[in-house]
C-alpha cells in the first residue's frame, strides 16, 4: 500500500536556502524585491538589517506561474512581504555581470502557494525560526510555530 501523503515543507529562513538540496520543499518569507510579470518570476530578498554580517546575501527567484489565478497585486509590489510554500529547482551563484559575485547566491523556487505575510517582529521571527531547526533535529518540531511568532509591530 503505497502512502499518498504530501511532504511536508520545512521551514527555514530565505538566507538558509542555499544550504537546502534541489527537490526540498521550503516554507520561508521573504520581501518582494521586483516582479517579471512576462516570466512570472518574483524577486524575493530578506532585510540585511537583521541578518548577521557573516550571512551570504541571498535572493530567491520564485516561479509563481502556478499560482498566478490567485495572486493578488500587493503580493508582487516591492517592499511586501509574502511566506512561500515551494520546491527548491535550482542553486546557484549570482552574479555582478562580470562573473560571481563573493557571498551572494541565489535559489530558485517554484512556487506551490504564496499568501501574503501580517505585520511581525523579524528579529523573533528569525530567532525562534533558528531554534526552529534545532528542534527539529532533535524531534520534528511542527511549522505552525511560525504563525505563533506572527506579532504586530508597534
Amino acid at each position: 500500500m503505497s502512502n499518498n501523503t504530501p511532504v511536508p515543507s520545512q521551514l527555514c529562513l530565505l538566507s538558509a536556502l542555499p544550504s537546502r538540496a534541489v527537490r526540498d520543499k521550503v516554507r520561508f518569507l521573504g520581501c518582494v524585491k521586483s516582479y517579471s510579470a512576462a516570466d512570472g518570476v518574483l524577486t524575493l530578498e530578506h532585510s540585511q538589517n537583521t541578518q548577521t554580517r557573516h550571512t551570504p546575501f541571498v535572493r530567491a527567484l520564485v516561479d509563481v506561474n502556478l499560482v498566478l489565478e490567485g495572486l493578488k497585486a500587493e503580493q508582487t509590489s516591492t517592499g511586501e512581504w509574502v511566506n512561500v510554500i515551494g520546491y527548491i529547482t535550482s542553486i546557484l551563484p549570482l552574479t555582478d555581470g562580470k562573473g560571481p559575485s563573493h557571498g551572494m547566491s541565489g535559489v530558485e523556487v517554484q512556487a506551490l502557494v504564496l499568501w501574503s505575510a501580517r505585520p511581525l517582529d523579524m528579529t523573533r521571527y528569525e530567532t525562534s525560526v533558528n531554534a526552529l531547526g534545532v528542534k527539529r533535529n532533535s524531534d520534528h518540531a511542527s511549522d505552525s510555530l511560525s504563525d505563533n511568532l506572527l506579532q504586530t509591530t508597534r
